[in-house]
């Protein structure tokens, strides 16, 4: 069902122009969070101050997505340290606005955004969801007397806090800082970083990159992008190029990006001025290079002309520059404070440092110089973190839940909500760690079952599956895999069985002999020496099982059992055999699903490997495969095999 989301951002708006010192990550992250909600269905109005008497009421920005320029004080540009005394007239103007059209839900950028969420709130009804960017109290610690923001910024995040139907906390230390700082309810926090769009920013060729900006192929390159402003600590960054000169005998450039112009401007920009001095005073000025401020599409070639991405600020909210620098695959090396020891993996996708210490800096940047092979492999890890964890789909995603959590409590009761949602996600992560448990425990003897099974195969030998229950349903589901096909479309079927799909034979026995010897006569009817038994047994103590493993043994078949628990009965009968760690039935077969599957995929991949089958050719297959290749320990012949077509 598509909703109508009010995004407020009052001093952040998606369309600024990034890099001066009020427009940065809050910027990208309002625009891509409801560009990604509008593509999973959301209609989304981003209200944001009037800062220009050029600006249309509203732009259309993407399908599903408007900006509305709400006309508060002067249609200029104010400091967002200044924009208190603006924020009635944004409530008013707002406020009627909404009672004129339907919403569903308001989430607040910053803590001005929040307060006029809560008063909406108050006045119309409205759940809101907050994320504030940034808190007043750590901003303070952190700031001191340069802290310009009114101290009423305390007593309006308070109340935020105790109001917003959810906060989203962007990292660990932000939410830690939310229940320290400001007595927030756990219950209502959640956590969703923030991201990088993949069709911005991915790895390209470095020599190309340097070659587009003018710059030394053999140089070292380390880069620097962002807002310029003291708390980014730029002047750490500047400060650690003497003493990697000094200290590590390496001279490298450093490029600073970031500013309110694309020329920039020393005199203009008091930051830059102080900064230019600090290289000045260190001797590295002909290594800093001032770019100025770059548009978004040139940033992908800045990332990836460097080697290194240095971010070193004081304190950092959460940090997206270093997420985009990663999906570029590059290794960061940042302060570790905020979002930055969240995102960043010290020693996987490169170093964390204090924050105000140039000679840490130095000497982990000097460390990855000196080992070229590690740069390279941090760069690598980095770039599958961010996959993995950090694209704006994936945050979407997570904030849509957190939308759909409170449209839930608006109409059950909340307590009901509560122990619905604790079940849902107990169950999950009770499934999560029984595949988790899987994985660690149970990789070899994955391996040694895909052998078994592709060894059967190749001698033409065929696989009999059978279970009772929901394990009845997988083996049906694993002989159509193989019979069928997984991943390698076109190629020829391979003979599989799941026993007891019969009703004939499953009731006619039955009733004649017993039910507990159903999979053991067709074992005896179907199996000859060289085909191998599945059995699925979430307990192992299934007596139509047990028996089917006897007769198997006896008729010399080879045995496979994918167990839970302690393995049971079969444990001893098995020739092969995986468990489960947990006794919970329902988590142990959606392990086995899930081991069916990778098994499906080694079979597949190994046969294809050794020539087995053609792929794409199911009418004339030649199958002469070297068994080396096959089972890795002894030799099958296979230059007999005819057509698939011809395959009983």
């Amino acid at each position: 069902m598509s909703r109508r989301i009010a995004m407020i951002s009052e001093h952040a708006s998606p369309l600024a122009t990034l890099g001066g010192v009020d427009a940065g990550g809050q910027n990208v992250y309002v625009a891509q969070v409801a560009r990604r909600l509008a593509a999973l269905g959301d209609r989304v109005d981003v209200f944001t101050r009037r800062d220009d008497p050029d600006l249309p009421p509203v732009i259309e920005i993407a399908p599903g997505v408007r900006v509305i320029h709400v006309p508060a004080g002067p249609a200029a540009p104010v400091d967002k340290e200044d924009l208190l005394p603006l924020m009635d007239e944004f409530t008013a103007w707002m406020t009627a606005r909404l009672r004129r059209s339907s919403y569903d839900l308001i989430h607040a950028n910053f803590f001005y955004s929040g307060l006029v969420a809560a008063d909406l709130k108050a006045a119309l009804g409205l759940p809101f969801v907050v994320t504030f960017h940034a808190l007043g109290r750590v901003r303070r610690q952190f700031q001191g007397d340069t802290d310009r923001f009114p101290d009423e910024r305390f007593a309006i995040e308070d109340r935020i806090v105790a109001e917003a139907d959810r906060i989203l906390a962007e990292c660990p230390q932000d939410e830690e800082d939310l229940i320290r700082l400001y007595n927030a309810d756990h219950d209502r926090i959640a956590m969703i970083p923030c991201g990088y769009d993949p069709a911005e920013f991915a790895p390209m060729s470095r020599p190309l990159a340097r070659m587009d900006l003018g710059l030394d192929p053999t140089e070292p390159v380390l880069l620097q992008l962002g807002r310029m402003v003291p708390r980014k600590g730029v002047d750490n960054v500047i400060r650690s190029l003497a003493r990697l000169d000094a200290d590590h005998g390496i001279r490298a450039r450093l490029l600073v990006v970031g500013g309110a112009s694309r020329e920039p401007d020393l005199d203009a920009t008091p930051e830059l001025a102080r900064l230019a001095a600090i290289a000045e005073e260190e001797g590295v000025r002909d290594q800093v290079t001032f770019v100025g401020r770059r548009d978004r599409a040139e940033l992908q070639t800045y990332y990836n002309a460097a080697d290194i991405f240095v971010s070193t600020p004081w304190y950092e909210p959460f940090g997206i520059t270093p997420l985009e620098a990663m999906a570029c695959g590059i290794p960061v090396v940042g302060s570790r404070v905020g979002g930055i020891k969240f995102s960043v993996r010290d020693g996987e996708t490169g170093y964390l440092v204090p924050p105000d210490d140039p000679t840490a800096l130095a000497e982990r940047i000097a460390h990855l110089y000196h080992n070229p092979k590690l740069l390279a492999v941090l760069g690598q890890q980095a770039h599958r973190r961010v996959q993995d964890l950090f694209t704006w789909e994936r945050v979407a995603n997570g904030i849509s839940a957190v939308y759909e959590e409170v449209f839930m409590e608006g109409r059950l009761a909340r307590h009901q909500v509560g122990e619905r949602l604790a079940a849902i996600d107990r169950r999950f992560e009770e499934a999560i760690e029984t595949l988790a448990q899987t994985r660690r425990r149970a990789r070899g003897d994955l391996i040694e079952a895909a052998d078994e099974m592709t060894k059967v195969f190749a001698r033409d030998g065929k696989v009999l599956i059978a279970g009772n229950g929901g394990s009845a349903a997988a083996a049906q589901h694993w002989a159509a895999e193989f019979v069928g096909q997984f991943l390698e479309h076109g190629r020829p079927g391979l003979p599989a069985i799941a026993l007891g799909t019969d009703p004939s034979v499953m009731t006619a026995w039955a009733n004649d002999a017993a039910f507990e010897d159903v999979f053991a006569r067709q074992v005896q009817a179907l199996a000859r020496p060289g085909d191998l038994l599945i059995g699925l047994s979430t307990s192992g103590r299934s007596r139509n099982l047990v028996a089917a493993f006897e007769q198997a043994r006896a008729s010399g078949v080879t045995t496979l059992a994918l167990l839970g628990g302690d393995g049971g009965e079969l444990k001893a009968l098995a020739d092969h055999l995986v468990i489960v760690p947990s006794r919970i039935t329902q988590h142990i077969q959606e392990a086995h699903e899930v081991m069916l599957h990778i098994l499906c995929e080694l079979v597949e991949s190994r046969l294809v490997d050794a020539g087995w089958f053609a792929r794409g050719d199911a009418d004339a297959v030649s199958r002469a495969a070297p068994a080396s290749v096959l089972t890795g320990r002894e030799v099958v012949t296979s230059r007999e095999r005819v057509a698939a077509g011809s395959r009983s």
